[in-house]
């Protein structure tokens, strides 16, 4: 396996006839997927993904792939493949398009539909291009041909990248269940023919590449669900992702079977199961869903609530109820069902949520107590089948943490795949695919992004860095007044603090040190009020840390008397 060395340099100039892929998210993390094609002058998107924030990044709302390596070549992007409508992979398109309005972006019925609710709230109407399996189209030097496969949402795609190069087959997110819900499966017979043709590149979704066996089917939830709807005493409230029809169809089948009534709490999750019910991909029993207010009439034991909530987000509908924000009052007898996984770094939010509903009365029932959860992606044994199926010359594992992504290279040598043509590459690493084999070439930069409130990339590591040292060591601001002749303090300094262990005695003995500080500068004829700050805050910084063991962020004022 060649595996990213941090040596790494600019990548050189991309031979003659050769493609060029970089993924600018998605490798090393789960989340904000995204990968960069490059062939005879063009570039080819797919994927535009954001992920989401964890606790050591405070005040983030999302963070995006870093643009910075293709911003100077917005006019050769033909298009934006979306492969089927998860966050990770639409949630990062509106920041892209702000950069450039017109890129056409393709993907099937209700990926789109999804992605231009998102871009409503944007203000932009983009170019869509509409696709569904077994289409096949061409944008520029890149002949598309899309391919069905089943994943936790519905109408997802894995596609085809024809080039002068070679062949490359992205699978996008997907699992192989045998018996989905629409009747929709992976397209196996469509994998063996491109494998026939002869996969040059194959792209797998590395996300469950640790987990032996078979992913289990969607149906095999149907007894939990249907027994926690059959035997709950009164209101069941299901949280899942605001985008997972499938688990919400069975959620809605089996609330109908045992005569319950249902409403959508949350505003993705309204938005999002109404388009999935205008477009036909929720099937609603008549008058099943009705309005919350609605619902208030109804005897508890009648009642369901769908709604957001299921990673402990702090803000969704089913956080709030755990904290008693929620015009919605958890109380005992209430039933709560986590229909969804826990993700990487989210386990100690929705243990919080999961303490607070059963302080409440709640029983919550979740993937650790029942059998309400299955993934949305392949384990090991459906990738061997397709390293089988499709036997391609050389693989590149993406969509995953590190120890996902070495796992599925594994599999991948042990079906036959030369270990020298198995890639493992991270965000910003450049594979390119010159004479039928690839290798990682250079990098280009693929740092964090950050949204915050408005600002995009406005916060930086450095400012995270003190983000974290304001919550975790607080803020002392000292105010001194120095005689502009003498350089020595006018009269005693004040100190604000907020979050320092301190009264008013705590800082007395600091007093010297600053004095002492103040002299030694005028001595060397430090004169500029700057570098005096300078001097005073790492002089108190130090001072803190030896008494006190804690590291504040201070904020020097000098005054001139």
């Amino acid at each position: 396996m060649s595996h990213p060395h941090p040596e790494l340099k600019a990548a050189p100039p991309l031979p003659e006839g050769g493609l060029r892929v970089i993924a600018l998210g998605g490798l090393g993390e789960i989340g904000r997927n995204m990968t960069v094609f490059e062939h005879a002058g063009k570039l080819l998107i797919v994927d535009c993904g954001v992920l989401f924030p964890e606790e050591t990044q405070p005040g983030v709302d999302v963070i995006l792939p870093d643009f910075t390596s293709i911003r100077d070549r917005l006019d050769d992007i033909v298009g934006i493949v979306l492969t089927h409508g998860h966050e990770d992979h639409i949630g990062g398109v509106p920041y892209l398009l702000r950069e450039r309005r017109d890129i056409p972006v393709v993907g099937s019925k209700l990926t789109l539909a999804f992605l231009e609710a998102k871009l409503k709230e944007h203000g932009i109407r983009p170019r869509t291009v509409r696709v569904r399996e077994g289409d096949r189209r061409g944008f520029g030097p890149f002949d598309l041909e899309f391919v069905a496969v089943n994943h936790s949402i519905p109408d997802s795609l894995a596609v085809a990248i024809r080039t002068g190069a070679g062949m490359v087959l992205h699978t996008g997110d997907f699992k192989m269940d045998q018996f989905p819900l629409d009747d929709r499966i992976t397209d196996l017979r469509a994998f063996a023919r491109l494998g026939e043709e002869g996969v040059d590149l194959f792209l797998t979704d590395s996300t469950n590449a640790e987990v032996p066996g078979f992913t289990t089917s969607e149906r095999e939830l149907n007894p939990a669900i249907e027994q926690v709807m059959r035997t709950a005493p009164r209101r069941v409230i299901v949280s899942s992702f605001a985008s997972h029809v499938h688990r919400i169809q069975q959620v809605l089948d089996a609330a109908h079977q045992h005569g319950r009534k249902v409403a959508f709490v949350g505003r993705s999750m309204v938005r999002n199961m109404g388009i999935a019910r205008d477009l036909g991909y929720l099937k609603v029993p008549s008058g099943l869903v009705v309005s919350t207010k609605e619902l208030e009439k109804l005897p508890d034991h009648k009642v369901t609530l769908v709604c957001t909530g299921s990673q402990g987000e702090p803000m969704a509908a089913l956080s709030r109820m755990a904290n008693r924000d929620h015009m919605i009052r958890i109380g005992k007898g209430d039933t709560v069902l986590l229909a969804s996984s826990l993700i990487p770094g989210n386990e100690n939010a929705i243990y919080r949520v999961i303490n607070g509903l059963t302080r409440w009365g709640a029983h919550v029932v979740h993937k650790g107590n029942a059998k309400v959860h299955v993934s949305g992606h392949a384990s090991a044994g459906e990738l061997v089948y397709c390293y089988n199926i499709v036997k391609p010359r050389n693989v590149m594992p993406v969509h995953g943490e590190w120890r996902h992504l070495r796992a599925n290279g594994d599999l991948a040598i042990r079906t036959g795949v030369d270990p020298d043509r198995v890639v493992i590459a991270e965000d910003g690493v450049v594979v390119d695919l010159v004479d039928g084999r690839a290798s990682i070439t250079g990098k280009v930069p693929a740092g964090n992004v950050y949204v915050d409130g408005m600002e995009v990339g406005g916060a930086t590591e450095a400012s995270l860095k003190d983000r974290l040292t304001l919550a975790e060591e607080g803020v002392v601001t000292v105010v001194a007044i120095v005689d502009a002749d003498t350089g020595a303090l006018a009269e005693a300094p004040d100190f604000l603090a907020r979050g320092f262990v301190h009264d008013d005695a705590t800082f007395e003995p600091v007093i010297p040190v600053i004095e002492k500080t103040l002299a030694t500068a005028a001595e060397e004829g430090v004169g500029d009020a700057r570098q005096l700050e300078q001097l005073l805050a790492r002089a108190v910084a130090n001072w803190a840390f030896r008494t006190h063991r804690r590291k504040p962020l201070i904020i020097p004022v000098i005054i001139d008397a």
